[in-house]
């Protein structure tokens, strides 16, 4: 592998972690097999902690490959539980009011999926990393501060309901960058006349890297510890 100009490699990324949290075991693992002290490492499209799947980590020269890889379409499967809500929109934060959702059925949801499809403008989550006044908007909500986000534009190519067992329903979401899954679930639990929040995400593709390509953090450690190393002709070992 030449780390140096650049290895693209996909991972699985584990529940609980931070996407920094992949990209430091990465560039550890990489720092350690070169014998470097500081490497460049970065990723191409965050994911929240509570979120899973496919998250692609670029080394030395193909960090400069992290904005076209951002900007493929991605595609999610999302457990979306209706009938109460939380500040996070997620398990991140407690549940904080609750709503009926007896009248919610699959033909409703069906009925009100293409109103999400296309292009559509969202407001982002308060709990994201959108940049207020150079500060991150997360930072306001834990602090219990109320910033207004204003809505951006964005493209859901395909919402398909995969499953429903009411008040939860899985579905699969194919989107642009800079799409809030967190936010859509919001949205569709007003849309649905309740409330709604996210239980469960799996990223399962960025562009062309899919979720089954992947490998777990330890299989792209252990890749990286025994793989045999190359370098670009200009590099001169010290």
């Amino acid at each position: 592998m030449d780390f140096i100009s650049g290895e693209i490699i996909a991972v699985d990324k584990p529940l609980g972690w931070t996407s920094f949290d992949a990209v430091k075991r990465v560039r550890g693992a990489i720092q350690r097999r070169l014998n470097v002290k500081k490497f460049k490492v970065g990723h191409a499209g965050t994911l929240d902690p509570l979120a899973t799947g496919v998250l692609i980590i670029c080394t030395g020269r193909a960090t400069r490959d992290i904005e076209r890889l951002q900007n493929g379409s991605k595609e999610y499967i999302a457990t979306i539980k209706f009938g109460a809500t939380t500040p996070s929109f997620d398990l991140e934060t407690e549940i904080d009011q609750t709503f009926p959702y007896e009248h919610i059925t699959k033909d409703l949801i069906r009925e009100i999926l293409p109103r999400f499809t296309g292009c559509i403008m969202q407001i982002p989550p308060i709990y994201s990393a959108v940049k207020i006044d150079g500060k991150r908007a997360y930072k306001y909500a834990r602090n219990g501060k109320e910033v207004e986000l204003k809505a951006k534009p964005l493209v859901i190519e395909k919402l398909e309901l995969l499953s429903a067992s009411l008040p939860e329903i899985k579905l699969r979401i194919v989107c642009s960058k800079g799409t809030y899954i967190r936010a859509l679930t919001r949205d569709l639990g007003e849309a649905l006349g309740s409330g709604a929040h996210l239980t469960a995400l799996c990223r399962t593709r960025v562009g062309d890297f899919s979720i089954n390509e992947c490998l777990s953090i330890d299989e792209a450690v252990k890749k990286i510890s025994d793989c045999e190393l190359s370098f670009p002709p200009e590099f001169k070992l010290p």
